[in-house]
């Protein structure tokens, strides 16, 4: 097939164009109208990179999310206060997971879900995706959401379905030979912006990044000498990044609004680009009431949310200036475009939370209202080859916003792994 034609059937939408792929003579195995493809195998996975990152000790002032204090839901709780692995499941099946789909014709994809979600994926989803057509996202997605919703809607049952969405995704891509951002439209962006989240600040600025996200290491059950451990930080931050670089704050729904209302006139002289899920994800009053009274940030959520239903409640509410779905947690692929749609009729930008994973930076690439990626760095202390992976592996790039990444040309999201035995 000439490219010519290709392009031509492509702006059909990419259904269209992989049925031309199909009657191709080099095509991938898909035929006529449909993919010619069934689900035949669905089971939980573990991977393992094809070019393991050497291990190594972090420097002794490493930051750690998991290793010290950051403010959470259960600072109210002496004994939970000092880490979130003091509260958090220890992982077996309670878990993050990775669920291969296959389809017969060595065609398989792989997708990740979050907390919770495998079990239901062994227990209740596999028996409603054997011998359906993996083209049929729209289709299974709507299936799986109306099996589990008397007792799903949200959280885990939505976690489930998220990992399998993006495996089937994965599955298309691969069956058209062709990179996930491509099947949705192709590229928005020549590369994306990005910023680091995390708290080892000279290191993250030394890399090159311009932009950070702060992790809030206090919230009201330290009082106001927490405010001003917290107001420390920003500052110090504002004058290691200087005037024109972005600080943003994740609060992990720790806040109150009094407490928030604060913080915020506290932080004004350091030019706070945004404050990420002040108050707990289901008070959206609140973060209405917070967006109406702060002008001088802006106030963001969204990473706890689920569905096009949640954050049409957030639109009701006017709550948030920028959403922020998951896209291992707020249905996949094929819900967080639903979302993006939604949020682009009324000039909202979409930046997802952990958005430069290498499934989600699909999304972003080839998404307009979707302008930024977050990335996480190794932690300092570890050997150069550590640092040389971390560009290499997420397609790095500088200029004059920082750091750029960009998704995979690969088939599918790209993943370089293999599936452990």
């Amino acid at each position: 097939m000439d490219r010519r034609r290709f392009i031509h059937l492509s702006s059909a939408g990419p259904a269209a164009a992989v049925s031309a792929l199909a009657a191709a003579p080099a095509a991938a195995p898909l035929v006529g109208a449909s993919s010619g493809l069934k689900i035949n195998s669905v089971r939980l996975v573990q991977t393992r990179p094809r070019r393991p990152v050497p291990s190594f000790n972090p420097a002794p002032d490493a930051w750690s999310t998991g290793g010290v204090e950051v403010a959470n839901p259960m600072s109210v709780y002496p004994e939970y206060k000092a880490r979130r692995s003091l509260f958090m499941p220890d992982g077996g099946k309670l878990g993050g997971f990775t669920v291969e789909i296959s389809a017969g014709k060595g065609l398989a994809g792989y997708g990740s879900g979050g907390t919770g979600g495998g079990v239901v994926v062994e227990q209740h989803l596999a028996k409603l995706l054997v011998g359906e057509d993996p083209f049929n996202v729209e289709r299974i997605w709507d299936i799986l959401w109306r099996s589990t919703m008397y007792y799903g809607r949200a959280g885990v049952a939505i976690n489930a379905i998220s990992g399998v969405d993006l495996a089937l995704w994965d599955l298309i891509g691969k069956a058209a030979g062709m990179p996930v951002w491509r099947l949705l439209g192709g590229s928005t962006k020549p590369r994306i912006p990005a910023y680091c989240t995390g708290n080892d600040v000279r290191q993250h600025i030394e890399f090159g990044y311009r932009r950070l996200k702060l992790a809030m290491p206090h919230g009201p059950a330290d009082g106001r000498d927490g405010q001003k451990k917290n107001a420390a930080l920003v500052k110090q931050t504002r004058e290691a990044l200087g005037p024109d670089g972005d600080i943003m704050l994740d609060c992990w729904m720790a806040w109150t609004e009094r407490y928030t209302l604060e913080m915020a006139e506290m932080l004004e002289p350091y030019r706070v680009y945004w404050m990420e899920e002040c108050l707990q994800p289901h008070d959206y009053e609140g973060f209405g009431r917070l967006r109406a009274q702060i002008k001088s940030t802006r106030i963001v959520t969204g990473e706890h949310e689920y569905t096009r239903y949640g954050f049409r409640r957030l639109l009701e509410h006017r709550a948030a200036e920028i959403w922020q779905p998951d896209i291992h947690w707020c249905g996949g692929l094929t819900e967080l475009r639903r979302i993006a749609a939604l949020a682009s009729a009324y000039d909202i930008p979409v930046i997802p939370h952990g958005g430069g994973a290498r499934d989600s930076v699909h999304f972003i690439q080839a998404t307009v209202n979707s302008p930024w990626a977050e990335l996480f760095m190794p932690a300092p202390g570890g050997p150069p080859e550590v640092y040389r992976r971390y560009e290499e592996d997420n397609r790095l790039t500088r200029g004059p916003e920082g750091i750029y990444t960009q998704a995979s040309d690969e088939p599918g999201f790209g993943w370089d792994f293999d599936v452990a035995a």
